[in-house]
Order: C-alpha cells, then structure tokens, then sequence
C-alpha cells in the first residue's frame, strides 16, 4: 500500500512538473514572439526613416543645382542658410521619430510587463489552484487508504483468530494421529517377523503359485461373489486337458477369457539384489525378460483354444511392482504379449477388467429380460388400473359410511339427551311423592 501512495505522489509530481513546463515554455514563446515583433517594427521604422531621408536629400540637391544654375552669388547665400534652415528641420524632424521611436518602445516594454505580470499572475493562481486540488485529493486518497487498511486489518485479525483456532484444532489432530502412528508402528514392528517369514515362503516357486492363485480367486470373489458358477470357474479343465487357474464365461462374441496367474519373482529380486555385481544383475534382467516371454507363450498355447475360449487370455501378476517393472522397462515384453494375444494385468487392472466385464454380462442380461419386464409392466399396469377403479369405489362407500355414522352418532346424542331428560323428571316426582308420604305420616301421629 506504501508504494502505491509513493507512486501516485511521484505521478502528481510528474504531472507537476510537466504542466510547470509547458506554460514555461509558452511564456518562452510569447517572448520570442514579442521580441520578433519588436525587430520588425525597428526595421519598418528605420527603412521609414532612411526613406525619408534619401528623399529629403535627393530634393535638396535637386534644388540646390537649380538654384546654381540659375541664382547668382548672393543667391548662394540665402540658398546656404536655406539649406541650414533645412538641415535643422530635418534634424527636428529626426528628434520627432526618435522620440516616438522611443516612445514605441516604452509602450511595447509596458504590453510587456503587463503580459508578465498577467502570466506570472496567472501561472501563480494555476500553481495555487493546481497545489489546492492535489491536497484535497491526496487527502481524500490517504482517507480511502486508511478505510481500506482498517478494513484489511479488522480482516486480517479476523482471518488471524480463525487461523490460529484452526491451528489450534489442526495441532490437536495431529497430535492424535501421531499418538495412532505411534500404535501403528508398534503393530508395524510386531508384524515385521510376520514380513520376513512371507519372504521365506515367497522364496518357493510352488507357494508363490498358491499365493498368486489365492489373490486371484479373491479378486473374482470380490467381483462376481464368492460362488458364482454362471460368471466363472476356478481350476478349469479345457478340451486339451490343460488346467487354468480361473476362466470367465463371457457371452460372444467375446467367448470365455482364461486367466492363469504368474509370480516371476527370483530374477525380479536378483535385478536388485545390492549384493550382487553388475553383470549378474544384467544377466537376472535378461533371465527376467525371457522368464516373461515363456510364460506368454505358455498362456498363448495353452489356454487360447479355437471355438472353445476367447483369442485372448490375461497373465495375472499379483505384484504391482512386477507390473510397474515390465510396463516401464520392457515395452517389448508388453507388444511380445499383445502379438501373442495374452494381456498382462496387475491385482489393480484385474480390477478394473472384472468390473466392466461385470457392466457388460449385467447389461445383457438386462437386455435378455427387457422384453419380460415390459410385458409385466403391462401386466402391473393394468392390475393397477383396476386397483383404482376399485379403490375409488371403496373409497365412495367409506364417505357413504362416514355419512351414516355421522347421522347416527346425531341420532345417538339427541336419543341420549331425551333419557336424561325423562331421567331427571321421575326423579323430582318420586321426591315429591315421598315428601307427601312423609306429610301423611306426621298429620296422623298428630291425630293419635
């Protein structure tokens, strides 16, 4: 913000300055021009007077050879005072142009200073106004700065309070994770011996098989369900008497996908096996490329059988770093399997291929049973159609019901309301009646 005000006071400045120059310059420019005006009127004035002064000359000479010519001596006299007297008039006549000349010039000097006092006068008041208009704005500029920068702060000490009870809140959680990784590293180096004896087991070609097929029977029944015999089948028996680890019966045109598991394992871990030198770790990444090449072929021979299976079958690997290994290193493993019509999917793309075959089979069966759904649709519709009707009927006979049982609940109120009536009435009679018994009865013990 301090910038931008030092900005603005040097852009006022500079416009400052620029308007201070540009009226200099145009005083400048009416001074030159007065000036110019000056020496044109000096040169008008003494062509003028050089002017006069050849023509004055000339006819006095013109004069003076007539008056030889035709005067005598004493002729010459009066014509010598003659031209004394015209010498002094012309000399009158000089001193007249000079003081006017003079007089000119005193004007011009006065138009002068007045026009300088005028623009002096008004460069001033300019000055004073343009002073005057930059105050107020640079005020009205430092209110809105100190508005904004009141604003920004109550902001900032708002977005402050809320950050540090965030902080707050963010440090307790962390604190409460790091309390939870404390107890997951705890459970990490308790199952660290769990660790090394899976590599123990991994170490033996047959229990990496069983591994792999485990992980793969898993992933099948995470997807179709755990036993699903319409959608596929684990070790299945081909026309060629060759057993795959699992296979997926898929309709045509795709037609049944073997899938039989893989776990190259020994060369994988001797390409990066510290231990060793370079050139066996170069030697175990060939053996690792031509190990993935024979179990291509193998797939591709086995398992893709004409008119039986699909003519492509997948090698699961159930390490992703296997699969990372082959799709970064060995794209010529990958365009060797796509030739030989075999895919090669790690536990995460198996997981993605089940789940669309899954759309696929849910979709054809939705298409298989369309035509059944819509005839039952028919069906519903129509018993829904006299479920209506029916209701609608029902439903006249409950108003006919509610208006009776308001007819007769009236009824039942006025019937209850005559009892109490005629209840009320026998009451004051018998009580009338026992008095008179009672009356009766003292009138004859009064007689006796």
């Amino acid at each position: 913000m301090e910038i931008l005000i030092v900005v603005m006071i040097a852009v006022i400045l500079i416009i400052t300055v620029l308007t201070l120059y540009q009226l200099f310059k145009i005083r400048k420019q009416q001074q030159l021009e007065i000036l110019y005006l000056k020496d044109e009127i000096e040169q008008m004035l003494i062509k003028e007077f050089i002017s006069s002064t050849e023509k004055s000359v000339s006819e006095n000479a013109r004069r003076l050879g007539e008056i030889e010519k035709t005067t005598t001596l004493s002729m010459k006299n009066n014509l010598l005072q003659g031209i004394g007297e015209v010498n002094n008039a012309l000399s009158g006549n000089n001193e007249k142009l000079l003081m006017k000349f003079n007089d000119f010039i005193q004007k011009i000097g006065v138009v002068m200073n007045e026009n300088n006092q005028g623009l002096t006068s008004n460069i001033n008041r300019f000055k004073d106004e343009f002073k005057k208009s930059v105050n107020e704005d640079f005020e009205a500029l430092n209110r809105k700065i100190e508005g904004r920068l009141d604003l920004m702060n109550a902001k900032v000490e708002e977005r402050l309070a809320k950050g540090f009870e965030e902080t707050t809140k963010t440090f307790g959680s962390v604190l409460e994770r790091l309390g939870k990784i404390d107890e997951a590293q705890k459970k990490i180096e308790s199952l660290s011996s769990n660790v090394v004896s899976l590599q123990d087991i991994l170490t033996d070609k047959k229990t990496r098989g069983i591994f792999g097929e485990v992980q793969l029977y898993q992933i099948l029944a995470s997807i179709f369900g755990e036993k699903n015999d319409r959608v596929y089948a684990k070790q299945y028996k081909l026309s060629n008497n060759t057993l795959v680890d699992a296979i997926l019966f898929t309709p045509e045109p795709i037609g049944n996908i073997a899938i039989d598991s893989k776990f190259p394992l020994e060369n994988y871990r001797r390409m990066y096996d510290s231990e060793l030198t370079n050139e066996e770790r170069m030697n175990a990444r060939k053996e690792f490329g031509n190990n993935l090449k024979k179990h291509i072929d193998d797939i591709s021979t086995k398992y893709i059988i004409r008119n039986e299976t699909s003519d492509q079958a997948i090698m699961f690997l159930p390490a992703e770093a296997i699969f990372a290994e082959i799709n970064a290193y060995y794209t010529d493993i990958i365009d060797y399997a796509y030739k030989r019509n075999v895919r090669i999917a790690s536990p995460t793309t198996l997981v993605s291929v089940l789940t669309t075959i899954q759309m696929v089979l849910t979709n054809i069966e939705r298409e298989k049973y369309a035509d059944v759904i819509q005839e039952e649709l028919a069906k519903l519709h129509e018993e829904f159609g006299r479920y209506e009707k029916r209701w609608k009927a029902l439903e006249k006979d409950i108003d006919k019901i509610t208006r009776d049982v308001k007819d007769i609940t009236t009824t039942s109120n006025k019937i209850s309301k005559r009892f109490i009536a005629i209840s009320n009435v026998n009451m004051s009679e018998q009580i009338e009646n026992r008095k008179n018994e009672i009356i009766d009865i003292k009138e004859q013990s009064d007689d006796e």
